[in-house]
């Protein structure tokens, strides 16, 4: 046998295992690049503040206390607790998350399976309210709410999110039932379903890989928005969680340790949204929620 046709395999071979290592290599240090914010995050959390220091930042602590998760959630020592604030953003995120879900649903199921003249261009003004800035529309918004008494109000808070929440959740559905076969709805028909019927017991129970997406989605964006919250909550005691960790901020120093114990208060909601209904989320994906 030819020695060099011999060869060719095993160099083939050598050549898969190197790339395969090499790729494991850089995902590995990717990994701890992203790990490390968050070690440093859980042990400044876990320390005491005289521990607390550029100096010893990377060290564990001597002592492993849960007090600057306490002082974060009830307040104390010069720190505004989270705890009402937390119970703020639980009232404004549930309702919102879910009328925004019910909102962009009938609104995909119309703009997907329900044409009609001039859908195309509505559709298309929906998806502009994607690309608006925040800041560009306060003066605006601020006006609307107190025209209506809402201003000031958690009321006018849910408001907000689930109008701005609207067209992300319509542009998800709308490509979601896109995928589902006319045929069906036109079988409805035959049977003598409205529109609403078709809706309920044709496109609703085939809408739960999408329904993960858009709440995952909408939970996640509200529950981290800071500058509605800022805004539209003029009263302290309303104030939603990331504004509160915001306040916790002293303006002659940082108590770091309870900032940080405040900081993973604040996220651990979306990480158990995640860690829960993570692999939902993917299968929604590739169930063709945002696909189209």
């Amino acid at each position: 046998m030819n020695p060099s046709v011999a060869s060719k395999p095993s160099n083939s071979y050598l050549s898969r295992r190197l790339a395969r290592i090499l790729l494991y290599v850089v995902m590995i240090a990717l990994a701890i690049v992203f790990i490390l914010p968050v070690y440093l995050l859980i042990i400044t959390a876990l320390k005491d503040f005289s521990e607390v220091s550029l100096n010893r930042m990377w060290d564990l602590p001597a002592r492993f206390s849960m007090e600057s998760f306490e002082r974060a959630w009830n307040g104390g020592q010069g720190t505004t607790g989270m705890r009402g604030s937390f119970i703020n953003s639980v009232i404004v995120v549930v309702p919102a998350t879910v009328i925004s879900c019910l909102l962009g649903s009938m609104n995909g199921y119309v703009l997907s399976k329900w044409k009609f003249r001039g859908s195309e261009t509505l559709f298309t003004l929906l998806l502009f309210g994607m690309f608006i800035p925040y800041q560009s529309i306060l003066v605006p918004l601020v006006s609307v709410l107190s025209s209506i008494g809402l201003y000031g109000t958690l009321q006018g808070l849910i408001l907000t999110h689930i109008v701005y929440g609207i067209p992300i959740t319509t542009l998800i559905f709308r490509n979601y039932y896109a995928s589902v076969p006319q045929e069906l709805v036109e079988a409805g028909q035959i049977d003598g379903a409205g529109f609403f019927r078709v809706y309920h017991e044709i496109m609703l129970p085939l809408s739960a890989p999408g329904f993960v997406v858009v709440a995952i989605w909408q939970f996640t964006s509200i529950w981290n928005e800071f500058l509605f919250g800022l805004i539209i909550t003029n009263d302290p005691r309303l104030r939603p969680v990331t504004v509160a960790l915001q306040n916790m901020s002293g303006s002659q120093f940082t108590q770091w340790n309870v900032q940080m114990a405040g900081a993973l208060i604040v996220a651990l909601p979306t990480l158990l949204v995640y860690i829960f209904l993570g692999r939902y989320f993917l299968r929604g994906l590739l169930a063709g929620s945002l696909k189209g």
